[in-house]
């Protein structure tokens, strides 16, 4: 259960990237993030979103570690304290989508980021 987890997790996780960088690169997806203001991002925004595509990236490697699916390099108390840490704040992303004022983000986003959040906790609290 644990693994599988970490992997729907990470599977959504990269799903997420994917549309951020094609949102960072200029497509007109900006009505899906960020409380939905911009249809095209600005660029301001654009470094925003791009900076959690590194978050999402190093989210998917503790995630996948915390599962077990791949080798942890990292000390069991740090993997724990960083699984925490991310369970806690794609549980907050929730509901920043959730009371986002857009209604494409809060139709797509929230419940990507519910489930990402769930099999995060789900991993953390297997530790």
């Amino acid at each position: 259960m644990i693994q599988t987890a970490a992997i729907i997790g990470s599977i959504l996780f990269l799903v997420v990237i994917c549309f951020y960088i094609l949102a960072a690169t200029g497509a007109p997806l900006g009505d899906y993030m960020m409380g939905g203001k911009y249809k095209i991002l600005p660029k301001k925004l654009r470094i925003m979103v791009s900076a959690a595509v590194f978050i999402q990236v190093l989210a998917i490697i503790v995630l996948l570690q915390g599962g077990g699916v791949i080798a942890s390099v990292l000390p069991a108390g740090i993997l724990k304290v960083l699984c925490y840490i991310f369970s806690i704040y794609f549980s907050l992303n929730v509901l920043m989508n959730l009371f986002s004022e857009s209604k494409k983000e809060k139709m797509l986003m929230t419940p990507l980021s519910l489930i990402t959040a769930v099999c995060f906790w789900i991993v953390t609290l297997n530790l």
